[in-house]
């Protein structure tokens, strides 16, 4: 080994696969094929919530490694996309499999405008696999990815109890454009656009930092909150709370301030609230 093999290797970024199974209750054969894939993302799907405490806090959330080691996996805490699927490429990458990391428009209730790339998603090659799948445990939204679905257009996944196909889209540009689609309420809709062109992470450090930090930002200013569960998908939008069950039944109420939003975050989220952190100032 050279000195400067023994340097890189100093400065890498640590952290402990074993702690991240454990973290989302996932105890199979590591291996790069697509049932491990599928079973790794729903496991990571239910086990690790979705949240934005630290941009509504003002900060923006460190993306290294050690650092979502200590905030997602110990310490009792979720994220928001780039945390989610930056841990997820690392775990995949462990296990043998190939990640590129891609960014979409979310389209979900965009009405029409034009949003800019913010969204971190994965497109992972499987050995012996005849192409890529999409990966995506960041989305917060109930029409969210439970599990990864194949690089393939007009063809309906099925990962129960949500229902997802890829279509494409004309667009100006060079590449493909794809578009995540999820079934809901008996009509297929728009989750969010995206082509194969590869970013890294010095890309998602710059636009991580804009959506934490910028006042225009939905996530500097509101609260959201989303975990998934076999037994039901509970989405918290400043005191607004939504339980919808896999039958598509829901039930809504509004929290009444600090305490009670601290509270359901424990309870229900399974969220270690920061201390000093006023979590209906903004909403």
């Amino acid at each position: 080994m050279t000195s400067n093999d023994a340097t890189a290797q100093d400065t890498a970024p640590r952290w402990d696969p074993a702690a991240y199974l454990a973290r989302i209750g996932w105890t199979g054969e590591r291996r790069p094929d697509a049932s491990a894939l599928r079973s790794l993302h729903r496991a990571h799907m239910y086990g690790i919530p979705f949240e934005n405490l630290e941009p509504l806090g003002g900060a923006a959330p460190s993306l290294a490694l050690p650092d979502l080691e200590a905030k997602l996996v110990r310490g009792g805490r979720g994220g928001y996309c780039y945390e989610h699927n930056t841990l997820l490429a690392a775990a995949l990458e462990a296990f043998g499999f190939g990640v590129t990391r891609l960014a979409a428009r979310v389209v979900l209730g965009a009405d029409g405008a034009v949003r800019p790339r913010t969204h971190m998603l994965l497109l992972v090659d499987v050995p012996g696999e005849p192409g890529p799948y999409l990966a995506d445990v960041g989305f917060g939204a109930g029409g969210a990815l439970l599990e990864p679905v194949p690089l393939v257009a007009d063809t309906e996944f099925r990962d129960a109890p949500r229902r997802h196909r890829l279509v494409h889209r004309p667009h100006r540009g060079p590449l493909e454009l794809w578009v995540l689609q999820a079934y809901e309420d008996d009509a297929w809709a728009d989750q969010y656009a995206f082509t194969l062109e590869p970013y890294e992470a010095p890309d998602f450090e710059v636009i991580n930092w804009h959506i934490a930090t910028n006042p225009r930002s939905p996530f500097s200013h509101l609260l959201y909150v989303q975990r998934t569960t076999p037994e039901a998908h509970l989405a918290l939008s400043g005191r607004h709370l939504v339980e919808t069950r896999p039958d598509g039944s829901r039930k809504e109420r509004e929290l009444s301030g600090h305490d009670e939003i601290a509270r359901v975050l424990t309870a229900d989220f399974g969220i270690a609230v920061p201390e000093g952190l006023e979590l209906d100032a903004r909403t």
